[in-house]
């Protein structure tokens, strides 16, 4: 599984060689890489509430698509394959409909605190809600209150981790509540120390 090889095109490898990348990204063409996900890319995918992901239309065009859910929503089946339940949305069924064209897909997953990313190319396949109920209870998620229509499995075929170059950190509300919590929790314990003083000031 290795990206290099996967991605880089003869005309890609030129334009490298035009300037002067071509030497140390044929080192990472030759390099022996771990077949399938690993622990890593597992943790780190299933920790995400949402990723980005490119089709191809018949008009020849990428697409790109925002999917989102509650953390822990894309599911790694196993080391080379991802699972989601594909959830009701605004029903115009661009991506549904490009990947039963092509199935070919490039998967963006975000985790913009530390400003890590990691790209992947697979294979994209519809499955039926009705023709996979062991599946569905595998990818649902628990607690999510919308409404199914079908699911979507990845066939990874090459992943890499990008590098964290002009990723900007943001941060969820969630986020910003468990790193305040500490200062929330001392001005509460400083207006408790105020108003017990005010309390005794008063009483002299």
């Amino acid at each position: 599984m290795n990206f290099a090889k996967f991605a880089f095109t003869d005309g890609i490898k030129a334009l490298q060689q035009q300037y002067g990348s071509r030497d140390s990204y044929a080192r990472m063409e030759n390099r022996d890489d771990t077949d399938g996900l690993t622990e890593a890319e597992a943790d780190f995918i299933e920790g995400r509430d949402s990723f980005y992901m490119a089709s191809i239309g018949e008009n020849g065009y990428p697409y790109i698509q925002h999917r989102g859910g509650p953390a822990g929503f894309i599911k790694v089946i196993n080391a080379d394959t991802l699972g989601v339940v594909d959830f009701k949305g605004n029903k115009q069924y661009i991506f549904i409909g490009n990947v039963l064209g092509h199935h070919q897909v490039s998967l963006f997953l975000m985790e913009y605190p530390h400003k890590t990313r990691l790209k992947i190319y697979a294979d994209a396949h519809i499955v039926e809600l009705a023709d996979e109920p062991a599946l569905f209870k595998l990818l649902d998620p628990a607690d999510y209150k919308h409404t199914p229509e079908r699911m979507i499995l990845f066939d990874v075929k090459a992943f890499d981790w990008n590098c964290p170059q002009h990723i900007t950190p943001r941060y969820t509300e969630d986020e910003i509540k468990r790193a305040f919590a500490p200062q929330n929790e001392y001005v509460l314990k400083l207006e408790y120390e105020l108003e017990k003083l005010k309390k005794q000031l008063a009483g002299k």
